[in-house]
């Protein structure tokens, strides 16, 4: 028989008080394993819109705790079940219900797993990657709303990133220095399906390569289309620069070698001579 967490006093009226209570229960069952009894999960969904009324600086801190804890399946899970995730991530859980296949859903709780167990491993996870895994539903979905507009795919896709971001700043203050980070996993996505030897280059010296090429392997738990991708990337990292070339079929360092009997003959300018009538006795 499951342990049941259960709220002190009326649950109703503490809620009402302090609404972020609704996500400590949530947060405190997922992470003891428990129930939440049934009294006090009844309120839950239909006082979950006071969620709304809370600081954003004040959410942004909850769903650190929520998700960073070792426990962000089960927390996922209970946002879910009591209506949270749509007062918190609104237009994720639209992405989400709309998603009839559950690629998008079935990729965010592998993502959710994959940061579980690094933080039992004790290894870092940033928040902009995990911004990045629960955001990604609302950014797939305002990019496609976008190309159906007839957008250029670059400027849909730099539209969609600052689209999602600006309103989910209305629920959540996330900042700058991860927002921004946030971002850049999104539209590097698409530079992974180019193989021009230059482009594959900067990519791979790219301050956010690592992070978004780890979130191009959890977008494989949405689709199998990304594993050629992903083969070749994880490869790519193992290789010297003329291994690299050699896989592009590029011969190696051949834009670096300068013929200098091709290049024009530099002409030397003569010095004028100065006129002696100019010059003082």
């Amino acid at each position: 028989m499951a342990r049941r967490l259960k709220l002190i006093g009326d649950p109703e009226q503490r809620y009402r008080e302090d609404p972020v209570r609704m996500l400590r229960a949530v947060r405190l069952a997922a992470k003891l394993g428990f129930e939440i009894d049934a009294d006090t999960a009844a309120p839950i969904a239909p006082l979950a819109p006071l969620l709304a009324e809370a600081a954003p600086a004040r959410l942004f801190e909850e769903i650190l705790k929520l998700f960073l804890s070792g426990h962000g399946v089960a927390s996922f899970e209970g946002l879910e079940r009591f209506g949270l995730l749509k007062v918190l991530f609104p237009e994720t859980a639209a992405a989400l219900a709309s998603n009839r296949s559950g690629a998008l859903r079935r990729m965010v709780l592998a993502g959710l797993a994959g940061t579980d167990q690094r933080v039992a491993n004790d290894e870092p996870v940033s928040p902009a990657f995990l911004f990045a895994l629960l955001l990604w539903p609302a950014y797939c979905r305002a990019l496609m709303g976008l190309q159906a507009q007839g957008v250029h795919a670059e400027e849909a896709q730099r539209r969609a990133a600052d689209r999602v971001t600006l309103h989910q700043l209305s629920t959540v203050a996330l900042p700058r220095r991860f927002s921004l980070p946030m971002q850049e996993i999104w539209l590097l996505q698409t530079r992974f399906g180019n193989r021009q030897r230059k482009r594959v280059m900067r990519l791979l010296s790219h301050p956010r390569f690592r992070a978004a090429f780890d979130f191009l392997v959890l977008r494989l738990a949405a689709s199998p289309e990304h594993a050629e991708d992903v083969a070749f990337w994880r490869e790519a990292q193992t290789q010297s620069g003329d291994e690299l070339a050699a896989t592009l079929g590029v011969a190696p360092a051949a834009d670096a070698i300068v013929d200098e009997d091709a290049l024009p003959s530099k002409r030397r300018r003569r010095r004028r001579r100065r006129s002696t009538a100019a010059s003082p006795e």
